[in-house]
């Protein structure tokens, strides 16, 4: 409720707890439009070195000629009470639906309104077909399956540009709008391991990627050179712009996620799509237990089943050796998995032991290993910062490992100085049977 005072409306304000990526579009979609809502700051959690920046005033808007500041959430309590604040809407992803109530709870008890702003708030209307990948969870197979609808709809001879979930961890007025079409692009931005690991896929294959900030500008640019657009969705969020196929990727190795993590299962409910993926390695009754939760939540929905396809140029390379392990970073941390393709490769191809990582980090990424204790062995792809990386380099050239698997999506060899061998895993979404994704696609009115 709004109170009127001498006629005019009091402003409410508000605080946008976040991670830096769909609080900014959170601000930027819906509360700068209403002159009624006053932000007075952002908060950042899960990504590291976010907080003590400034929301920059050339993006803002008139009502913040000084930007807008960025706490660390810790402050969060504090912050209400010192602002005064009305309403506190959390906007990040990828959280156990207990970890919601109890940050719900803990904004009520500072006497403030918690607030989560849906699809029909923040979703922007595109004039191009859309195609969202999205997913339940960190690491279940998104990106894989996002290649693959590129490539399918390449196929058709259209112009395919991706969009992805943003991951703006630098200067945020420079990185407003950011187009990747080249590997020199993505040097000359700075990007971190993670924004790569979503990136270099797509320059790779000649696919034009758009991330950044300020999603209408984006979209705005994407729609000049693509026929189709992809969302490319990041954590477990659902897209920022509004789809004309929803396409969701579920993981029965964390079977039971899809219903209790959010936005996770916002994107299991809405899906048009719903892709089962990791056949090849689950357990028959944690997909018997997902296909009942579909037919319970989502009955609607086309079910496709997939493999993801491991691929090792020289397997042979790996039979007998010492191997240190390294996997994606955000799919062992946020998203809770105790393993990846790496560590699949390294059991399939007859490697004599999983060297244990942990005894040979430094720095941050040894802080990681008190962070995330499930880690144990397994080495993530962390690196933020140029430090970071150094360490990360520094990590992997202390460790008696003969060999290096690389689970991570990016080629290490261009980021991380080291004289041990790296061999790369890949992987691939492998449809089973029918339907599949080039049946689903063919309702597209394109």
């Amino acid at each position: 409720m709004f109170v009127f005072v001498g006629g005019f409306v009091e402003k409410k304000n508000v605080i946008i707890a976040g991670a830096a990526g769909r609080d900014f579009h959170n601000f930027l979609a819906y509360y700068k439009k209403h002159d009624f809502y006053n932000v007075v700051c952002f908060t950042a959690t899960q990504i590291p070195g976010i907080a003590g920046r400034k929301f920059p005033a050339s993006l803002s808007g008139k009502n913040y000629p000084k930007g807008i500041p960025i706490f660390d959430e810790k402050k969060l309590p504090e912050l209400v009470k010192k602002f005064k604040v009305q309403e506190v809407a959390l906007s990040y992803s990828d959280l156990p639906h207990d970890y919601v109530m109890h940050f719900a709870s803990m904004v009520q008890a500072n006497g403030a309104d918690f607030v989560l702003l849906g699809p029909a708030s923040t979703q922007l209307k595109s004039s191009k077909p859309v195609v969202s990948v999205c997913a339940v969870r960190t690491g279940s197979g998104k990106s894989q399956t996002s290649r693959k609808i590129a490539q399918l709809l390449q196929g058709r001879g259209l112009k395919v540009v991706s969009i992805r979930h943003p991951m703006p961890y630098g200067n945020l007025e420079k990185q407003a709008v950011q187009r990747f079409a080249t590997f020199e692009d993505l040097k000359k931005q700075n990007c971190t391991i993670e924004e790569r690991e979503e990136y270099e896929p797509y320059v790779s294959r000649g696919i034009v990627v758009y991330a950044g900030v300020d999603y209408g500008k984006i979209l705005r640019s994407a729609e000049k050179e693509a026929n189709v657009i992809i969302w490319d969705g990041g954590n477990n969020d659902f897209s920022f712009i509004k789809p004309d196929l929803q396409i969701v990727v579920c993981d029965p190795l964390r079977q039971g996620h899809e219903v209790s993590y959010y936005p996770g299962e916002t994107n299991f409910r809405m899906a048009d799509v719903l892709i089962i993926n990791k056949m090849d390695s689950a357990k028959k009754a944690g997909v018997k237990r997902l296909l009942g939760n579909i037919k319970k939540f989502n009955p609607r929905a086309v079910v496709i089943k997939a493999n993801s396809k491991l691929t090792v140029d020289v397997p042979s390379q790996i039979r007998g050796k010492r191997v240190l392990v390294v996997e994606d970073g955000p799919t062992l941390t946020h998203g809770e998995m105790f393993t990846g393709a790496a560590t699949v490769a390294a059991q399939r191809f007859g490697a004599a032991l999983i060297v244990d990582a942990q005894k040979f980090a430094v720095g941050s990424i040894k802080g990681l290993y008190k962070k995330y204790p499930r880690l144990k062995k397994i080495l993530p792809a962390m690196g933020y910062s140029k430090k970071q990386i150094h360490e990360l380099g520094q990590t992997i050239n202390r460790s008696n490992a003969d060999l290096v698997l690389s689970g991570t999506p990016i080629n290490l060899e261009l980021l991380v100085k080291t004289k041990k061998p790296i061999l790369q895993v890949k992987y691939d979404l492998d449809e089973i049977g029918k339907p599949d994704l080039q049946s689903v696609l063919k309702k597209l009115k394109i």
